[in-house]
């Protein structure tokens, strides 16, 4: 019997001891972090709503509790039971019932309504029909993604089973030696933006945080084939962690199982939907503009199987010698700050993934809050020492005052936007401005995948700010159902025909202007001086978005789309360019300051990364001043030693 097997038998015997007699367990199992226990008694195990609270503390593991197979009645006989538990108002939509695992998958308009009070409603569920009851919010915008994941999900769920049973295995296993120390590797994003990657490395286990491209810049990708990291075979990976969706962070999660990784990757929900959004776009770009995709959308899939989502807050083993526990970083839906707690107390590593400080429209600010961090490794994107953002407010007048302007010269005023964030940002601002009368009403035309995202940004509301939360539960306060919202979908002769109507807002994807539907916008508009290009976000280096914030009126466009074969031409720009600072996902360099302010108590190191060089060494140079902490201004292929 292997040593899994021997913990597992005494876990089973120390949960018999803890349970009332009339209580039997049958099986007692790993399923990646969480420990599932199979009972005959389902009901008499719901019906005391702190028998499992109490287990999870003495055994100090996630616990998932499910009927054995045996016991359940059948879903005809359990499906009408459910519905009559549960409020009419919580307008359940599907029901979804697994026999092999006891489950049924409810999915709701509003889940907290079949969750109930402190779960009572689902312990009711249990108690009245046996089946462990799995609550999903029915999508308020219909999402493609989300529907297409969920029965990817569903279709999967044997095979699921088994990958997260290996890792569970994995996770639990005896620990090989007595030897203990913590290194990171830097294999990206170090005086640079883009292609994120880490590795995390203690003497027991190997975790990759982030695998990101560079935006603008093909072909430089993250070094993953050291010896540190896939060098000596993907199968000596441990994990993944991802930070959040954006594709400087999340663009090659897929490449790592073309090259065998077949492990865990653990990210919030909304993350790994995201995930799969955009790197099927990235996949889709790349073969419009003739480059050969670095993997298949069967990766895609792949990687999407392998998530195991966690939730803000949550303590979780991913090792025999690591947990890992998320916290918001308010940069995007889903973005999470990592906290690594190494061993039994030896060491506390922090990745701050990108991060915004102060609330915004969308989230809550970025939580510092951690019971020990020795090491910090922080963004540092607007970490130099002139990057100091336009306050929100402020931000938001320059944006209304430019479209009242474009809109008195009849033109359109043209936004590149990321869809994921910054794009949802402008149209909470947007809404309300026409709503309150500071802007005329006009249409606001989503272009590229940001009304996909805005619908995903819907189905996950309670990663969202509070008050914009609430309203999103409010069908007829949803203010991204405001009539205004126009999706393309059409292509070209839709584009044309906004073209030749009247003043509007137009939202387009590239938000670096790197490729996508803001090239064919740029063709349209250019050479409308009456029309005015607006950025919002930031412009890396090397971007054709940077280069026309830096004054290039002469820019190569693609002629793919118009029926010419993808060949460039060259177009003089002649609509008004504007930068709009404040709506940035990242925290200024004050944010950044701010964020290690008010840590109690602060990082005793701080790796300074993904930023331009003179602002990595100049946030670098500042803490060091402020705070008397080590900092460090890393190169790409550094190794560091914390313990």
């Amino acid at each position: 019997m292997s040593q899994v097997d021997t913990q597992l038998e005494e876990l089973k015997s120390e949960i018999e001891d803890e349970v009332p007699s009339t209580i039997s367990i049958t099986d007692v199992k790993y399923e990646g972090p969480e420990l599932v226990v199979y009972t005959r008694d389902p009901k008499e195990f719901a019906g005391d709503g702190n028998l499992v609270r109490n287990l999870a503390s003495k055994l100090r593991k996630r616990i998932t509790v499910r009927p054995d197979p045996e016991v359940l009645s059948s879903p005809e006989t359990a499906r009408q039971q459910v519905l009559d538990v549960i409020p009419e108002d919580a307008g359940v939509s599907e029901l979804d019932f697994h026999e092999d695992t006891g489950e049924v998958v409810i999915e709701a308009e509003k889940p907290g309504m079949v969750i109930g009070r402190h779960g009572s409603t689902l312990r009711e569920i249990t108690q009245e029909v046996g089946w462990t009851p799995e609550v999903v919010r029915t999508p308020p915008i219909e999402s493609s993604t989300v529907s297409n994941v969920r029965n990817f999900l569903k279709q999967e769920r044997q095979e699921r089973r088994e990958v997260l049973e290996r890792v569970g295995r994995q996770i639990h296993r005896e620990e090989m030696g007595r030897e203990q120390w913590v290194r990171i590797t830097t294999l990206g994003c170090c005086r640079e933006v883009g292609r994120a990657a880490f590795i995390l490395n203690t003497a027991e286990t190997r975790v990759l945080v982030d695998c990101g491209d560079k935006p603008g810049a093909e072909g430089e990708v993250p070094y993953l084939q050291i010896p540190e990291a896939l060098g000596a075979g993907a199968q000596n990976l441990d994990a993944v962690v991802l930070t959040h969706a954006h594709l400087d962070h999340s663009a090659l999660i897929p490449l790592l199982f073309k090259y065998g990784y077949d492990g865990p990757i653990y990210c919030t929900e909304p993350t790994r939907d995201l995930m799969g959004l955009l790197t099927l776009d990235y996949l889709d770009v790349a073969a419009k503009e003739g480059r050969t995709p670095p993997y298949e959308s069967e990766q895609v899939r792949e990687a999407i199987k392998h998530c195991i989502p966690l939730e803000y807050g949550d303590v979780t083993d991913i090792a025999p010698d690591l947990k890992l526990t998320f916290h918001n970083a308010g940069h995007i839906l889903g973005s999470a700050v990592s906290h690594f707690h190494v061993g039994d107390g030896l060491y506390n590593v922090c990745f701050s993934g990108d991060i915004h400080y102060e609330d915004t429209r969308l989230f809550n600010g970025a939580v510092n809050d951690f019971p020990r961090v020795e090491a910090l490794v922080m963004e540092s994107t607007y970490g130099g020492r002139n990057d100091y953002q336009t306050d929100q407010q402020d931000s938001e007048e320059a944006l209304i005052e430019a479209i009242n302007e474009v809109h008195e010269q009849e033109g359109k005023v043209l936004i590149p936007a990321f869809a994921v964030g910054r794009s949802q940002e402008i149209m909470l601002v947007i809404e309300e401005a026409m709503r309150s009368g500071k802007i005329p009403e006009m249409p606001v035309h989503l272009d590229g995948m940001i009304w996909e995202a805005t619908a995903i940004h819907t189905t996950y509301p309670e990663y969202l700010r509070d008050d914009l939360r609430d309203r999103i539960f409010h069908e007829n306060e949803n203010p991204f159902l405001a009539d205004q919202f126009n999706h393309i979908d059409g292509g070209q002769e839709e584009r044309q025909e906004v073209v030749d109507g009247g003043p509007a807002i137009i939202l387009s994807t590239s938000g670096m202007v790197t490729g996508g539907p803001i090239m064919s916008w740029l063709r349209h508009l250019g050479s409308d001086p009456n029309s005015k290009l607006t950025f919002v976000g930031y412009q890396a280096q090397g971007t054709l978005g940077r280069r026309i914030q830096n004054g290039w009126d002469e820019i190569p466009v693609s002629d793919f789309g118009s029926g010419r074969s993808g060949r460039s031409s060259t177009l003089s720009l002649e609509m008004g360019v504007q930068t709009v600072d404040g709506f940035s996902g990242h925290a200024d360099r004050e944010g950044l300051m701010n964020f290690i302010r008010n840590m109690s108590p602060r990082p005793e190191k701080v790796l300074c990364v993904h930023g331009d060089e003179s602002s990595v060494q100049d946030f670098s140079s500042a803490l060091y001043h402020e705070f008397n902490m080590r900092t460090f201004a890393p190169k790409n292929l550094e190794t560091f030693r914390f313990k």
